[in-house]
């Protein structure tokens, strides 16, 4: 389930073409506290209504910006605030660049996080470099992450809803925290609930958040070992449909593929965000191993059915699943936390 493994919307329609002229035809029937100035307060939608009232429209007019220039920025920005937010919260330090001629690695340079799309960067920097110019040093790095991802899922047709601000940025970033708190593309159910029960969050926030994957890439290496050697057997993933088997394989060889080709997460609507990935996954039309599990595994399956009907239902639960993971280890004033002028730099 691995909140990945976004690309270039250019090489994805390199290979999108041939990929949904087998498929589309054949199935379009088918709350925390945090400290200001030493007093403690919860994370609020009006957190800075005194000193930066206009944030959201500021983040706002970069994110639309940034859409209609490199539409990747969406999945990218919403993967990049799912994988900052799962290691040591919500706290942007995904964004931190490693120190010139350190031997510790920060967390954007960790090997789970080497596929991250430059513009999902791109995008929170220019952000933030139009609201430091209207609030210096008001808003953090992740409260700006935050409402861009939010941003971002609007603009690809998902719902809106209000974000809650008041995060600190992160005085650390390790890669070395990366790889046990992120889920993988191979990751069993029981994996996947073990690292969500530690943030904090549900069987069904797992269900809802994976609907993520309603847009948005994987690279072929991420899932080829499903299509040729599925745990080891040799064989492909039983839990495949044969044609969505035949098309991946047409573009993704065992060895010696084009490390470049991508696949959609959804075959049928992968540039809009809907609920099609779940009737997908129903389908066995699920791309990643983990995603297809969330449909055949009994505690999760009567989820799935549900969201997969009602489009309105999981709008509802992803923005309700959205907030509560943007509270997650958000860090409580400058004790713990700091307010970046540049992302990528400590102070």
């Amino acid at each position: 389930m691995s909140f990945s493994y976004c690309t270039l919307f250019s090489t994805a329609l390199i290979f999108l073409p041939t990929f949904l002229a087998l498929l589309v035809p054949s199935f379009s029937n088918s709350l925390v506290n945090v400290t200001r100035g030493g007093t403690p307060r919860q994370l609020s939608v009006n957190f800075y209504a005194k000193t930066c009232p206009q944030v959201d429209q500021l983040v706002a007019s970069v994110t639309s910006e940034q859409f209609r220039e490199a539409p990747v920025s969406a999945p990218a920005t919403i993967r990049l605030f799912f994988h900052d937010c799962f290691v040591e919260g919500c706290d942007a330090s995904i964004l931190i660049s490693t120190r010139p001629g350190s031997n510790d690695l920060a967390e954007r340079d960790a090997e789970d996080n080497k596929d991250l799309a430059m513009e999902a960067f791109d995008s929170i920097k220019k952000a933030k470099a139009l609201v430091e110019s209207k609030c210096p040093g008001v808003v953090s790095c992740a409260d700006i992450l935050a409402i861009a991802a939010r941003d971002f899922v609007r603009l690809t047709g998902g719902p809106y809803y209000q974000v809650k601000k008041g995060r600190w940025d992160g005085k650390f970033s390790l890669a070395s925290s990366v790889p046990s708190n992120i889920p993988h593309a191979n990751s069993t159910v029981d994996e996947l609930l073990r690292i969500f029960k530690s943030k904090g969050l549900t069987l069904d926030d797992l269900v809802v958040l994976s609907g993520a994957h309603t847009i948005g890439f994987s690279h072929c290496k991420h899932f080829v070992n499903r299509l040729y050697n599925y745990r080891g057997t040799k064989q492909p993933d039983p839990a495949i449909d044969p044609r969505l088997l035949k098309a991946l394989k047409m573009s993704c060889p065992q060895f010696g593929g084009n490390t470049d080709v991508v696949a959609p997460f959804d075959v049928t609507t992968p540039f809009s965000f809907d609920n099609a990935y779940y009737g997908n996954i129903e389908s066995k039309l699920g791309l990643l191993a983990s995603d297809q599990a969330l449909s055949l595994d009994p505690r999760t399956m009567p989820l799935v059915q549900a969201l997969a009907k009602d489009k309105q239902k999981f709008f509802q639960a992803f923005a309700a699943a959205m907030d509560k993971m943007g509270s997650i280890g958000v860090k409580r004033g400058p004790r713990h936390g700091e307010r970046k002028r540049d992302c990528s730099m400590h102070l």
